[in-house]
């Protein structure tokens, strides 16, 4: 159980924080920019949510899963994750599954695309490009890590299945893609 009672513990003024196991590192560490953007995805999809109607409900579960998605990242051991104190969180193989099926079901409904789309249409698909966008730079930062640190694979296909998760959903949200705005080369030379 989390508590929250003091806002501020003046811990990280020298510039450096606390990780899940203890261990504490500069705030610039990629570790920390890693979770951090996951963070930036999961208020993105808080600003998706203000116009989520019949998506609602799956940005709901994508942002309770990228809380998951910081504690992962956020304790780097998992080596130690069977002597733990306390069971550690991770994202897991049915996390990414479900996003492929949600993909697979929406994908459905859509003609395949003729050309690149541009963010836009409406305002929830703007916004879950917003999602998509840091999502990707979001997993450029955990790739990056890993290929420094131990992360959980797991974590980064979660990352990359959901930055497709918001492409498709943001041409669903575009009324099934009818309402797409087609990207046109060189249409302002």
């Amino acid at each position: 159980m989390v508590v929250l009672s003091k806002i501020y513990t003046k811990t990280g003024d020298a510039g450096e924080t606390g990780l899940g196991n203890g261990d504490r590192v500069p705030k610039y560490a990629l570790r920390v920019a890693s979770y951090g953007t996951v963070d930036e995805v999961n208020a993105t999809v808080g600003m998706a949510r203000l116009h989520g109607g019949d998506m609602n409900e799956a940005l709901a579960r994508i942002s309770n899963d990228l809380f998951d998605l910081g504690a992962d990242l956020c304790t780097p051991d998992m080596e130690n994750d069977a002597t733990a104190p306390y069971p550690r969180l991770r994202i897991i193989t049915p996390q990414t599954d479900r996003l492929e099926r949600e993909i697979d079901a929406m994908n459905d409904r859509l003609t395949p695309l003729r050309s690149f789309i541009l963010p836009g249409g409406s305002a929830l698909s703007a916004h879950l490009h917003l999602c998509r966008t840091v999502c990707r730079r979001a997993e450029r930062l955990v790739v990056e890590l890993a290929a420094h640190e131990p992360v959980n694979p797991e974590a980064i296909r979660y990352l990359n299945r959901l930055s497709d998760w918001f492409f498709v959903a943001g041409r669903i949200a575009n009324e099934d893609g009818a309402r797409d705005v087609l990207w046109v080369p060189g249409l302002t030379r």
